[in-house]
């Protein structure tokens, strides 16, 4: 089928001052999480910059948004007859996932860190997180009923990623403190909460073509707000009392003091590594030789 290169079921000059005003909301954010970052030591603000990115990336994906551009004219599955929603092909707008596929890895990584989970159960879950975003892509510019296997898939990555979260994450934050588990607990089941919801808006904007496209700027701008700023505002209060070190992040600038276990690492490394040169010398160097060699170079 050859796809329409005009949409008739856009949005308005509503919808556009909607994302307008998410715009700057994300702006704004992304100034405060830079500055609070200068008031902490460098060695102590990856969560700072990981927030901040997030915001950041989401304020060009609504800047685009909120110009009307980023979007590709879809055919709708189902053919509505309400006014806001009539019409043959919807606005979709691809550039919300881009920043998805760039903000909710971030996401996970500042809650998965929070909880000190191993690197090779956060790059799973974040892979996860890279399928349910590119599914849920695939799934709004397909036209047919094929649409909702691709939303299928998106879901089963979304559940694997919130047991990831409400569970194995939880036992490892409450392992490493109170403090640290009271901290991911709220950010944990915030994000989760929050997410589950993207579906809903989804089934019903992109998917059933049941809402207008200035309601879908609302539903999602809303969720963006209360997954992005709200969120990482209270990421940041609750790390306040956090060394990222407490979680085996172990962060050193170029004017810290060495770690004790970095100094007793790199002395065992040095101490290994002239072991290692000592045995080659001495199994490829004859004794006789080495005095030789020793003498010719005292003559």
């Amino acid at each position: 089928m050859v796809y329409p290169r005009v949409s008739d079921i856009n949005i308005t000059i509503r919808g556009s001052d909607w994302y307008w005003a998410v715009t700057a909301v994300m702006g704004a954010a992304t100034l405060v999480f830079v500055a609070l970052a200068f008031r902490v030591p460098r060695s102590k603000r990856i969560f700072h910059y990981i927030t901040a990115a997030i915001t950041m990336v989401a304020t060009i994906a609504y800047f685009t948004m909120g110009s009307n551009l980023g979007y590709a004219a879809i055919p709708v599955e189902f053919v509505r007859s309400n006014p806001k929603v009539a019409g043959t092909a919807r606005e979709i707008f691809y550039v919300r996932y881009i920043d998805w596929f760039i903000t909710t890895p971030l996401l996970l990584l500042d809650i998965m860190l929070t909880a000190g989970l191993p690197w090779p159960t956060i790059l799973y879950t974040l892979l996860l997180d890279e399928i349910m975003i590119v599914t849920g892509l695939v799934g709004a510019l397909v036209e047919s009923r094929y649409k909702w296997g691709y939303f299928t898939f998106a879901m089963a990555a979304l559940f694997y990623i919130a047991y990831n979260v409400t569970w194995v994450g939880r036992k490892h934050a409450n392992a490493l403190g109170s403090n640290i588990g009271r901290t991911y607990l709220m950010v944990g089941a915030w994000t989760i909460f929050l997410w589950f919801l993207y579906p809903i808006a989804w089934g019903l904007s992109e998917g059933g073509n049941v809402i207008a496209p200035d309601s879908e700027a609302v539903f999602y701008g809303v969720l963006d707000i209360m997954a992005k700023p709200v969120f990482g505002a209270l990421l940041l209060w609750g790390h306040r009392n956090i060394d990222p070190a407490t979680l085996g992040l172990h962060i050193r600038d170029y004017d810290d003091a060495m770690h004790p276990s970095e100094k007793s690492g790199f002395g065992s490394a040095a101490a290994a590594n002239n072991g290692a040169t000592g045995g080659v010398t001495g199994a490829n160097t004859a004794p006789g030789v080495h005095n030789d060699t020793t003498a010719t170079a005292a003559v």
